[in-house]
């Protein structure tokens, strides 16, 4: 079972998105905008945590933001509990609690360098997107313009050109472009296109320029610079490739035994196979294992 990396009771919204990231911020949602479908059926966000994006799905007729942090998607609740729209899970990414072939549109946004076993975790995307359907991703960029000036001037020993993630703290990963897309393509998604995300992330710049004009400059360069991929984030959108999984309708999926459908309702559900009894507690469905 791969480590996980658990924001439970963290200070998250407070400590990481403080006012001097709000570039950042304004960045991903600029490249999420561009390659998000605008509406749709069933969208899901993996690793959602206080719902930071959740505004962007307006366009959805059901909404899932799924996390492992109880703590963070409390706070989710709190702003989104009262649109009927949304549903709050609380699981682990690499056993997905959603049923198969439920979902058209999933979203991934800085989860992915915190995973140790990558290829699992899109198999679990693949799972759950049904064929056609859309997923988008983001990644840390291992080979971005910052890497590869220190490694040319011989300040760093690793390299950003060979393929293999590049661990910089535990359970933070840097990936290589060609690496994800090649995973993505064992996973059995294409990729249709690509956004490079926050040029401007150094501190002096952010410092003495307006976040807002940097994020409109960076929203300018975002696809033109997809074609050199030296920004430290990259999005993607990729299509779930046919397969002769039809449609399903949105439903649970018991982590343990992995029976599916389990019923969605607002209450304990007990899965029928293994006797597993999953909590309704607070307004969030908890499928942590």
């Amino acid at each position: 079972m791969p480590n996980i990396c658990d924001y439970e009771g963290s200070r998250y919204r407070e400590e990481f998105w403080t006012p001097e990231r709000r570039f950042e911020d304004l960045a991903d949602r600029a490249a999420l905008r561009a390659l998000l479908p605008p509406s749709g059926e069933t969208l899901i966000e993996v690793g959602a945590g206080f719902g930071r994006l959740a505004d962007l799905y307006q366009g959805y007729q059901h909404v899932i933001l799924f996390d492992y942090a109880l703590s963070l998607l409390r706070e989710a609740r709190e702003q989104w509990g009262g649109d009927p729209r949304f549903l709050f899970v609380a699981g682990d990414l690499y056993h997905l609690p959603l049923a198969s072939a439920t979902v058209e549109t999933t979203v991934m946004v800085r989860v992915l360098h915190h995973l140790e076993d990558v290829p699992a975790a899109l198999a679990q995307l693949a799972r759950i997107t049904r064929a056609q359907g859309t997923l988008v991703l983001e990644h840390a960029n291992k080979r971005h313009l910052k890497a590869v000036l220190r490694y040319l001037l011989r300040r760093q020993d690793w390299s950003p050109f060979t393929p293999e993630p590049h661990p910089f703290v535990p359970l933070n990963y840097d990936f290589h472009p060609d690496w994800v897309r090649e995973q993505l393509q064992l996973a059995g998604f294409h990729v249709e296109d690509v956004r490079a995300v926050s040029h401007f992330r150094i501190p002096w710049l952010k410092r003495h320029i307006s976040p807002e004009l940097l994020a409109r400059l960076d929203a300018l360069l975002q696809r033109p610079a997809a074609r050199f991929q030296l920004s430290p984030s990259l999005f993607l959108r990729a299509r779930r490739l046919p397969n002769n999984t039809p449609p399903q309708p949105l439903a649970f999926r018991c982590p343990t035994c992995g029976h599916e459908p389990l019923p969605i309702i607002p209450q304990d559900i007990t899965c029928p196979s293994c006797g597993a009894v999953w909590p309704y507690r607070e307004g969030i469905h908890i499928f942590r294992t």
